[in-house]
């Protein structure tokens, strides 16, 4: 089903708060006049490159990795392509702990360790993700080990070890801004360098992106160069992509809260190290309800016992305003803490987190929080391109998907195990690595491409360049960031005020990014990025209308309860052919239609 918003912008404002929000619009500029766009450089000076190869690897961080070096180790040509700098751009060199499930010393077997993930997770887990994750962590880490991973805080020289060993060629900084589609088929990516006047067009017999999630370019989170590239370039060409009424709900520090370094409490310095078996129930919007029904910033405490969820004293400030709240995100009983987090094993990354010198916890935590710094970000492997097997293979022939940007459910809507995310990348990056490979060596010759689409594909990347007048991407940003990161409208959810969003957002799609200007490289970058998050809000926000019920970190006051008769399914988001968004249910435990 598809959702249409029929609200006026100035209905959005009287919902919003009549005269006050008015005034607060106002002053956000959103009326602001066309500017006149002054380049600095000349579109017409770019050079066009092309490279042919097996299998592209879109994306350096830990799935890129692992995509890359089982590609070429199951016989392919290999190229890898990224917007950052090999395992030093997104969210990778952030991250410090690694599950390892080793067999040999294991807590719980793995159909135990499914199983709990699936009861912490409400069912909204993929089991079959879930499990490839316990089976193959322990071998992906051991490789990890052989390269001097966890000999260094900086993962770039250890990712290189393999990739150069192999002649894999790399080319970094590189904005992929489309996928290539021939015959119902990928058949390659474009997009132009972020240092030279130069697009490139690589023409591949199948795709991995490794493209991580993204944001709303917040404050307090290293997520400004994710912008769910990978997800909209799929999505144009008709890839389904799911999760997008999740969130992750990491807090920022009340204290310094714009400044991702100092969120991380000095984790950035730490080696990374191997967590083993420690299922649980975190990180979705507990503390985001907290601040709605109490005013922010909070302090994170342990839960009550009897009560699920979060602290419910809450309440009690409630019934003192006159106002009747509910009771806030579920936490299934075997979840829920009495008391401070459970001890972390003795060589664990959270144990290292808690000793080592200068460190005073996880991201965020710690003292007074405040929300918001990871706004736009679902939970990891939650959001992404909709697989159709366990190889991460898309809906489109030829395209694969692994880590942050395969929509897998390997945890469902929620996090479930600490470090996770990371060997999930690593797991899923070489599988989908090794798939890749095989798909493309059934492929004879090379994959030539339409001089006329690639000419196409040159005008949709340099149009912001040659547009006389319009609006710039850093502040039609602003103004999205304005509509989608408040608390009321992205965490704490109510139909209206997201329908009311919704209007916002979709006159940023018709009217402003096909104005969005640039007069720079750097700017033409934020014009693409800034598209694919205006896309995003609108995926978020549908998604989240359709969604009614409350489950893991998708919350919505005014529906609170789990609706097990009607809501056992993930939301799958795919283009229709007259170019309409269009949302459908794929029920748990299920591959999808296609």
């Amino acid at each position: 089903m598809s959702f249409n918003a029929h609200l006026s912008r100035r209905q959005f404002i009287g919902i919003a708060g009549g005269i006050a929000g008015a005034a607060a619009f106002a002053n956000m500029g959103f009326d602001a006049p066309a500017q006149e766009n002054k380049p600095k450089i000349d579109s017409n000076n770019f050079t066009v490159e092309h490279h042919h190869t097996d299998v592209l690897v879109i994306g350096g961080g830990m799935a890129g990795l692992f995509a890359a070096v089982k590609a070429h180790d199951a016989g392919a040509n290999v190229m890898m392509v990224s917007k950052g700098r090999v395992g030093s751009s997104g969210l990778t060199p952030f991250a410090k702990g690694i599950f390892s499930y080793d067999k040999a010393n294991a807590s719980v077997t793995i159909d135990e360790f499914v199983a709990q993930v699936t009861e912490s997770a409400i069912e909204t887990n993929n089991p079959v993700f879930t499990r490839q994750l316990a089976e193959h962590s322990y071998a992906r880490v051991q490789e990890l080990t052989s390269w001097g991973f966890f000999d260094s805080a900086l993962y770039h020289h250890s990712f290189m070890k393999p990739i150069n060993e192999r002649n894999i060629p790399v080319n970094e900084r590189i904005m992929i801004t489309h996928l290539l589609k021939q015959d119902g088929r990928v058949v390659g990516a474009s997009g132009f360098s972020l240092d030279e006047l130069k697009i490139v067009h690589y023409h591949a017999k199948s795709v991995v992106l490794c493209t991580g999630a993204g944001g709303f370019k917040p404050n307090g989170f290293p997520v400004s160069d994710l912008t769910h590239d990978g997800t909209i370039m799929a999505y144009k060409i008709g890839a389904k992509v799911t999760g997008k009424e999740w969130n992750d709900g990491h807090p920022g520090s009340a204290k310094n809260s714009g400044s991702s370094y100092d969120n991380w409490h000095g984790q950035v310095e730490q080696k990374p190290s191997v967590t083993s078996v420690t299922i649980n129930h975190h990180l979705g919007v507990d503390l985001n309800y907290l601040a709605y029904t109490q005013g922010s910033p909070v302090v994170m405490r342990p839960p009550r016992p009897e009560v699920p969820g979060m602290q419910r004293d809450n309440n009690v400030m409630a019934a003192q305003q006159g106002q009747n709240y509910p009771a806030g995100p579920y936490v299934p009983p075997a979840f829920r803490q009495s008391g401070p987090p459970p001890k972390p094993p003795e060589q664990g990354f959270l144990r290292s987190l808690v000793s080592s010198k200068g460190h005073s916890g996880p991201p965020g935590m710690g003292g007074e929080q405040v929300g918001g710094s990871s706004a736009g970000m679902a939970i990891h492997k939650s959001e992404g391109l909709v697989p159709i097997n366990d190889q991460g293979l898309s809906t489109i022939p030829g395209l694969y998907a692994a880590g942050d940007a395969l929509g897998s459910y390997m945890s469902g809507g929620i996090y479930t195990q600490i470090g996770s995310s990371l060997a999930g990348s690593a797991v899923q990056g070489a599988i989908a690595g090794a798939a890749a490979a095989n798909d493309s060596l059934a492929i004879q010759g090379k994959q030539d491409v339409s001089e006329q689409y690639l000419t196409f594909v040159n005008q949709q990347i340099l149009a912001p360049l040659t547009r006389k007048r319009g609006y710039s991407p850093a502040w039609v940003t602003q103004v999205l960031q304005g509509v989608m990161i408040p608390n009321f409208v992205l965490y704490i959810k109510k139909e209206r005020m997201m329908q009311a969003a919704l209007a916002y957002v979709e006159e940023l799609y018709e009217h402003h990014v096909p104005m969005l200007m640039a007069d720079d490289l750097h700017a033409l970058r934020l014009a693409h990025e800034t598209e694919n998050m205006i896309i995003t809000a609108e995926m978020k926000l549908k998604a989240s209308i359709m969604r009614k019920e409350s489950r893991c970190s998708h919350y919505r006051l005014d529906c609170p309860d789990i609706d097990y008769e009607n809501w056992q399914a993930w939301i799958n988001i795919y283009k229709d052919d007259a170019g309409n968004m269009v949302l459908e249910k794929q029920p748990f435990k299920s591959w999808p239609n296609f």
